[in-house]
């Protein structure tokens, strides 16, 4: 390694309380704020101090084309000039693609995949800050956002870095009243996040370090913060976490698991990290047999050993116990299989097709074949 990029918000701010400094920072950076909520857009409002909105959009779920489409047209019309995110991964993904598209003065099919042009985003994106409010997607430090076509069955994409917030305000108490399901959905998609990243053959030294981070604390973590929500040091490295997680893949891609996520995430309707948290211990037993037979001398090898390692807190921990530890974990969390998404086995041919040649799948270690992954869904069904 020689050299690499690291592209990150323009700043981050992490700690207990610091959403009370959001109201603060707003007057430098725009007067006419458009808000992105979630399904309660008064739910936060007091973190704006006296600026009111000139509009307000939510996302009550994930978001679709027509979503931001809409949102975008409410925001022109309101002589927007800034954008403020208060809310979960599809909250943050809704506002950062407004920020966009306001400072470039385009359409949302000028610049998506595969359903639209897909042209490059040129100019920065209108103030954009990132408030979450759960510890999951780490959208606040990505530079991508996601939205449903459900006509066709996709999830799609805007990649820029102009997409990376201006400011990424990581508050941990904003997350203490996540009910137990959603703590556990985006806490697996926040792990999933951070050992994706350390295992792929674009890994830097820079997303080492916060990969390799995440995984601890979020190991440690997770089910405490499951079990008892109001606990703070949980809630905290979680969070730290789902930060880490959104800086790695940011700048080190992803794998499997979140290829295979995408595709299913655009036939049915289930929670992103529910989809994610039910692949992740077939797809680690299937690139490592994979890694084992056909590159056994590839590095990823000893990256997932020291996985086992982050995951269980042993000094001698093998991939045998990383895998255990994740399917103990994703039962002490109540996570459903892929079954109780509605995703039918007839369907799992065509996932795997799709996922075969998906962006998500540049980081994983190893190609799988479509016979290999279509074998991940029967195991994750």
């Amino acid at each position: 390694m020689s050299g690499f990029d690291l592209a990150l918000p323009g700043r981050v701010m992490f700690g207990p309380g610091r959403a009370g400094e959001l109201a603060g920072l707003l007057p430098a950076m725009g007067s006419r704020l458009l808000l992105c909520t979630g399904r309660d857009p008064s739910r936060h409002r007091d973190l704006l101090g006296g600026l009111e909105p000139v509009a307000v959009v939510t996302a009550a779920g994930e978001p679709t084309v027509d979503d931001l489409r809409s949102a975008t047209e409410r925001a022109r019309a309101a002589g927007a000039d800034l954008v403020v995110a208060i809310g979960g991964g599809s909250v943050l993904d809704l506002g950062k693609a407004v920020a966009v598209l306001l400072g470039n003065g385009t359409d949302p099919l000028d610049h998506l995949e595969i359903v639209g042009r897909g042209v490059p985003v040129e100019r920065p994106a209108a103030p954009f800050v990132a408030v979450p409010t759960t510890a999951g997607t780490g959208a606040e430090a990505t530079a991508n956002a996601v939205f449903r076509v459900p006509d066709r069955g996709l999830k799609v994409s805007i990649r820029s870095r102009h997409m990376l917030p201006a400011v990424a305000l990581v508050d941990p108490l904003l997350t203490l009243t996540c009910p137990p399901p959603v703590t556990a959905s985006s806490g697996l998609d926040a792990l999933t996040q951070c050992l994706e990243p350390y295992v792929s053959p674009k890994a830097t030294p820079a997303t080492d370090a916060v990969a390799a981070e995440g995984l601890r604390r979020g190991a440690a973590a997770l089910r405490r913060a499951y079990e008892h929500g109001d606990d703070h040091a949980a809630r905290e490295d979680m969070a730290l976490c789902s930060l880490f997680g959104g800086i790695a893949l940011a700048n080190a891609k992803l794998g499997a698991v979140h290829g295979l996520a995408g595709v299913i995430g655009g036939m049915v309707d289930a929670p992103h990290g529910m989809v994610c948290a039910a692949l992740l211990a077939p797809v680690v037993e299937a690139n490592v047999q994979a890694l084992r037979e056909r590159d056994p001398a590839s590095p990823a090898l000893a990256r997932y050993a020291h996985v086992a390692r982050l995951l269980t807190g042993s000094p001698d921990a093998t991939v045998a116990d990383a895998v255990d530890w994740l399917r103990g974990t994703v039962a002490a969390l109540r996570v459903r299989p892929l079954s109780a998404a509605g995703l039918r086995p007839e369907l799992f041919a065509e996932v795997a097709a799709k996922a075969a040649g998906s962006s998500s799948m540049q980081g994983n270690p190893v190609p799988l074949s479509e016979p290999e992954l279509t074998a991940v869904l029967r195991a994750a069904h």
